[in-house]
């Protein structure tokens, strides 16, 4: 049973005459009766009775055609909405909490105003996550910071991130070595953080104290009220903060945190139309 068989089907309960269908639908006599009777073999049943020159729905007719008309209709509006090249369909997507908190939410907000028919789920986690649930397939794609070398896994650069070292203390606005500041209590994402990651890797050698640790950039930015505490966050992540001085950036002397943010997904991914549409309209707002 195919569409065009179920199209023929209810335009000769309307029309009465093969020869008439055929003219509707650009179709030979022939195609139109064979339609038919593929139809009727299908289910095993005569679908019309003839009468005189006219095709007339019999019992069986009547009772297929109520069950299934505004089935059909509902998939020929399905198909003619891909036809149209309108994008639907379902994005689940993993974030790094960074990304997925301080940078993807307008971005997907604009998108949806765009493509009002494309669902997006968004979750955040940490960059280890979201690496192993891509080679694990139990997601598409992910957005990450962290500078991972997998074979399976691959990455597309899709803009740049910086990483600070913030406190509430106004005092601290000056420049430090990282060891001046040892005395102060260090808040830090937890283990399998691509900030926590690149943080540690740049004073690599040097026994940092860490007082605190908590995969939640909220729950960091609410205990930097407290005082001596002080983190390494994204700049994104407490742009707001500084710019109403809450927070203030502590310049630490021969450290340079910037890093890329990655696009990531699997090797044998199919790229749909709707992941390209997706990820080209993210790229393309990093990158203004």
């Amino acid at each position: 049973m195919t569409l065009k068989e179920l199209q023929i089907f209810y335009k000769l309960s309307k029309l009465n005459s093969p020869s008439i269908v055929a003219k509707k639908l650009n179709l030979s006599q022939g195609a139109v009766s064979l339609a038919l009777k593929s139809l009727e073999k299908d289910l095993g049943v005569k679908l019309f009775d003839r009468i005189g020159k006219k095709l007339v729905l019999n019992e069986y007719g009547r009772i297929f055609k109520a069950k299934t008309y505004n089935n059909y209709l509902e998939l020929m509006d399905a198909r003619n909405l891909f036809k149209e090249n309108r994008l639907m369909g379902e994005l689940q997507i993993l974030a790094s909490k960074t990304i997925g908190s301080f940078i993807l939410p307008n971005i997907i907000f604009e998108f949806k105003q765009k493509y009002p028919d494309i669902k997006v789920v968004k979750q955040n986690e940490n960059s280890e996550y979201i690496v192993n649930s891509i080679m694990n397939g139990k997601i598409d794609f992910g957005f990450i910071e962290s500078e991972i070398e997998k074979n399976e896994i691959v990455k597309e650069k899709i803009g740049e991130d910086k990483l600070i070292i913030v406190s509430s203390d106004n005092n601290l606005k000056k420049k430090y070595f990282i060891d001046e500041l040892f005395n102060k209590k260090w808040i830090l994402r937890e283990t399998g953080s691509g900030t926590r990651e690149m943080f540690l890797n740049a004073i690599k050698g040097i026994d940092l104290p860490i007082s605190y640790e908590t995969n939640s950039i909220s729950e960091i930015k609410i205990l930097l009220k407290n005082p001596d505490t002080i983190t390494c966050i994204s700049e994104y992540a407490v742009k707001d903060e500084l710019k109403k001085k809450e927070l203030f950036e502590i310049e630490v002397k021969n450290l340079y945190l910037k890093r890329n943010l990655y696009l990531v997904y699997h090797k044998n991914k199919i790229k749909t139309k709707i992941f390209e549409k997706f990820t080209e309209f993210v790229k393309k707002k990093l990158d203004n």
